[in-house]
């Protein structure tokens, strides 16, 4: 299992590598000049030439490549002054250092990950058993009906419509903002209810339809039905065998959706005004802020990966037949 873990780390790591060095180059593909976006209107080539220099743009690109990555591990001195580790540099648009930022806008997409992933998780499965519990009757009817009808639906018309209606008619909610869960408890739940409650419309239609099919195949194996035949009751046979063999798939998704929200739920984000990692991209993408996008990028790729990994782990625990192979 140990070997395992390393092996999967270090492809990990590979693949982060590759990713930060292809976003890298790309950038400089781009027509766009960062310097001349800094320069302001009246720029002289000598005033372009100083900030080229200052941005360390005047390297060839492997060159800054190098020096950004080493500086992520051992710092770096630039022109504004010494950056320690983890040093992601300084933004092209506001010369701020880009990990303080990161820092500021994690905890916002952090809680909104958190939140929404116990919403979908135990609303989502626990409907999916119920359906599958209850196949073929109105209440497994009414739940997959929902499902499809929540996975119709987008987050950005979902989102406006809970504003207008919960928020400003209604007044049964504060308006979404995030609140530093130290500071008040309270406030930060209610003003990321509505948040959570919208992401969470179209994974719980997705997980609910995967447990239900899940379970419905599980519960027709030749080691249920022995279970049954052996006297076990149906709750037994349902929790114990059915639902730990249905779980590999669920946990699999899991994995890829909570990699997924934690390098930015742009929309949600965009929708409820929350300045997360989403909205932080974005808006580094519109500035030609290449340090912000490359802190980004590697954030929420290092989170798709770790989730991969854990979920990985996660199957020795769930299925047997993994610890043994």
């Amino acid at each position: 299992m140990l070997r395992f873990l390393l092996r999967r780390t270090l492809g990990a790591l590979v693949i982060i590598l590759l990713i930060s060095a292809i976003t890298f180059f790309l950038f400089f593909a781009l027509p766009s000049d960062p310097a001349r976006m800094s320069c302001g209107k009246n720029c002289t080539p000598d005033a372009l030439a100083v900030i080229h220099k200052n941005l360390g743009l005047d390297w060839p690109v492997p060159v800054q490549y190098w020096h950004y990555m080493v500086g992520i591990f051992a710092g770096r001195d630039l022109s504004v002054g010494h950056c320690p580790a983890p040093c992601f540099g300084y933004s092209f648009s506001n010369q701020q250092p880009v990990w303080g930022t990161i820092t500021d806008r994690f905890p916002t997409t952090l809680s909104l990950t958190i939140g929404s992933a116990v919403v979908f998780l135990t609303v989502g499965v626990g409907i999916g058993m119920i359906a599958a519990a209850y196949r073929g009757t109105w209440l497994d009817k009414f739940f997959s009906s929902l499902s499809l009808i929540g996975n119709s639906l987008q987050i950005y018309f979902v989102g406006v419509i809970a504003l207008a209606v919960l928020v400003t008619k209604l007044k049964w909610a504060d308006n979404p903002a995030y609140y530093p869960f130290t500071d008040n408890p309270w406030k930060w739940f209610t003003g990321l209810l509505i948040p959570w409650l919208v992401l969470s419309i179209i994974f719980i239609a997705n997980y609910s339809r995967m447990t239900r099919s899940q379970m419905i195949e599980q519960l027709s194996e030749d080691h249920v039905r022995t279970a049954r035949a052996k006297g076990l009751s149906g709750r037994t046979v349902f929790f114990r065998y059915a639902w730990r063999g249905a779980l590999a798939p669920i946990v699999t998704i899991f994995g890829i959706d909570l990699g997924s929200l934690f390098g930015g739920a742009i929309i949600t984000e965009f929708t409820f005004s929350l300045h997360g990692l989403g909205r932080l991209a974005v808006d580094s993408v519109n500035q030609t802020d290449l340090p912000t996008l490359m802190a980004v990028m590697l954030v929420g790729c290092t989170a798709i990966v770790l989730a991969n990994i854990v979920v990985d782990a996660a199957y020795a625990f769930i299925d047997p037949r993994v610890r043994l192979a």
